[in-house]
């Protein structure tokens, strides 16, 4: 059944039966919150890559059909039960209060999670919401593109759910969880000491998208010498990355050979090529392009390979003779989750995110312009809003 207004006693969700199928807005009963859950409403959630990726067919294994996508949401606590009192970092929560849960949430309990905590983004029995719960499962909340998501501690003990700054606008809210995932890849480059990335190095990124343009605020954050983005198309994209502060832009649109576009990168970083290179374009070609890019000795972090897109031919003498580091940055752990949160809350008022940010209504027609416009490139982030 579906319908295109929500009641006191009904909740709007989307979904999907698969890959190329189209969104179908579903109208399930209003549930009930149990001890350790709560029913959190959605002010907004953002089309992610991965969703793309994922209606492309690219996830790598098996994912619960039909089931609702997204997980760049925020929201507010329209109801909480008595034994969800805190949230992960031990802030108290009520109703009323602002939220944010991630996709990808650590057991605590696996091997990685005891043995490597900073490995707890490979955790073996992880809990994700907007894509591994299937909406069969009642109460078919379990995804960001919908009026309500749905936790339960009970059910997923591994649920967490972080607190927002009340301060925080809700549409700034749902850039948290891509700016963890931007927030580790810088970590892993600085964590190489002198070897690795600090102040003052100069940084290419490839790729112009939401994930981009957002390493792009982390390496303006981290204090970055030269920062040069390399993407397309120039509206919107690469306009927008010189509005929040890059130093130039690469258009692969103009540069349309390799080794012009390595040139050019070059040119604007000075010297014999980047400190950093950090891969954000979801493009398996980018990876060989991006080494050349590098000074020798450079480092190279891998995090825009999230989904499956394919495999290409490269040469490792090249990574051998240039010595460079090659690091891959996979997701994130709780930790990253509530210090981008803080990094971001100290610059949220430094950039106009509307300029990054287009909203889409909570309905078929919505939904699907909203993938077809990320799709297609047309805007940087399109962002689903209940209520617009």
């Amino acid at each position: 059944m579906s319908s295109n207004v929500g009641s006191d006693t009904s909740v709007r969700v989307t979904t999907f039966d698969g890959p190329g199928k189209p969104p179908v807005l579903r109208t399930v009963p209003r549930p009930s919150v149990p001890d350790r859950g709560a029913l959190i409403r959605i002010d907004a959630c953002g089309v992610c890559g991965t969703d793309l990726h994922i209606l492309r067919g690219h996830w790598p294994g098996e994912l619960p059909w039909p089931l609702t996508l997204g997980h760049e949401l925020a929201g507010v606590i329209e109801e909480v039960g008595p034994g969800l009192t805190h949230d992960y970092m031990g802030c108290p929560l009520d109703e009323g209060d602002q939220v944010m849960i991630p996709p990808l949430m650590a057991c605590g309990s696996c091997y990685f999670c005891v043995h490597y905590p900073t490995r707890a983004n490979r955790c073996l029995n992880p809990t994700y919401y907007g894509r591994k719960i299937g909406f069969e499962r009642q109460p078919h909340l379990w995804g960001g593109w919908a009026e309500m998501v749905f936790v339960d501690l009970g059910a997923f003990p591994a649920t967490k759910v972080f607190r927002l700054p009340d301060d925080m606008p809700g549409m700034v809210g749902t850039l948290v969880e891509p700016y963890a995932s931007v927030t580790r890849a810088f970590n892993r480059a600085a964590s190489l000491g002198i070897e690795g990335f600090k102040a003052g190095d100069s940084v290419v990124i490839q790729g112009s998208g939401p994930i981009g343009v957002l390493a792009l605020v982390a390496a303006r954050q981290r204090a970055a010498g030269k920062v040069v983005v390399v993407g397309a198309p120039e509206e919107p994209r690469l306009v927008l990355c010189r509005a929040f502060g890059a130093d130039a832009t690469v258009s692969i649109d103009e540069y349309r050979a390799t080794d012009r576009r390595v040139a050019a990168v070059k040119d604007a970083v000075g010297g014999f090529g980047a400190d950093l290179v950090v891969d954000c374009s979801g493009a398996p070609q980018a990876g060989p392009e991006g080494i050349e890019m590098l000074r020798d000795g450079g480092t190279y972090v891998e995090m825009g390979q999230f989904t499956d897109a394919g495999s290409i031919a490269t040469n490792w003498h090249r990574i051998c003779v240039k010595e460079v580091q090659v690091l891959a940055s996979w997701a994130f752990t709780p930790e990253e989750v509530a210090q981008a949160m803080t990094n971001l809350h100290a610059i949220q008022d430094h950039y106009d995110w509307s300029l990054m940010q287009q909203t889409f209504p909570l309905s078929e027609a919505g939904v699907s312009e909203a993938i077809r416009r990320a799709m297609a490139m047309e805007c940087v982030k399109a962002t689903i809003v209940p209520t617009a």
